[in-house]
């Protein structure tokens, strides 16, 4: 996941504009975008997590939050949304509903009535300086670690493909951008702090090796960090659609 939503949660109230917001779906709910939705008004919201032990809070009792997955059919049966948010979902689709990806936005559309917000992130291309080498290694050990430990990692897909799935069963793109993303010690911290989690699930001898890596990867990051500032890398995507009408 990018590291910095905000700016993304701005493009879309931008793009929203004076159009009301209704009620809300949240299809992956996380702290950042059920922080988001919460700011909206809303007459009401839903958010779905995967995460039975998710600390996700409801304050208005016309509000949900409803443990789910989206391979399950009686999810939300025979509900519909005016607005719909997909935050960073297709990526981690892989950690909770493999290979549903193909079928994740026809699954989706009979939930959406209005607008339909997409962010995801777009697949890491070549690093061609220092920067990039240490974002794409410390998303290599992350997701080593996460496989050793008999986890699944997320898988992000391109914003094209993401159109094309959404357009060939029935979304109507109104817009689609990418925003450079800006890494700092967060991403660093976060994502290695996702290793150490890790590793204590992970054989002895293999351990010791990873945990020494992820200390050595964690050094030279912040090194690089305190003399750039920040690693410019990869970019995220928000893409903007409605339901085509028939």
């Amino acid at each position: 996941m990018g590291p910095r939503p905000d700016a993304l949660f701005a493009e879309i109230v931008r793009l929203q504009g004076s159009t009301p917001w209704g009620s809300v779906l949240d299809v992956g709910t996380g702290g950042h975008s059920l922080s988001f939705v919460k700011s909206l008004p809303t007459v009401r919201w839903t958010a779905v997590t995967a995460r039975p032990d998710a600390a996700l809070s409801v304050e208005r009792p016309d509000d949900r939050l409803v443990v789910g997955n989206w391979t399950d059919t009686a999810l939300l049966a025979g509900e519909s949304f005016d607005t719909v948010l997909v935050d960073y979902v297709v990526g981690a689709l892989d950690g909770f509903a493999p290979y549903f990806q193909d079928a994740f936005f026809a699954r989706l559309r009979p939930h959406c009535r209005g607008r339909v917000y997409v962010i995801g992130l777009e697949p890491y291309g070549d690093a061609h300086d220092e920067g990039g080498a240490i974002v794409w290694e410390i998303a290599r050990l992350r997701d080593a670690c996460i496989l050793l430990a008999g986890d699944r990692c997320y898988r992000e897909y391109p914003r094209a493909w993401v159109k094309q799935r959404m357009t060939q069963v029935g979304f109507e793109i109104a817009s689609d951008d990418a925003f450079p993303i800006r890494y700092g010690a967060r991403f660093v911290n976060g994502q290695l702090d996702v290793c150490r989690r890790k590793l204590a699930r992970i054989d002895g001898v293999v351990r010791g090796a990873l945990a020494a890596r992820v200390e050595n990867v964690a050094a030279r990051a912040h090194g690089y960090l305190a003399r750039v500032g920040e690693i410019r890398f990869g970019e995220d995507y928000l893409i903007a659609a409605t339901v085509k009408r028939v």
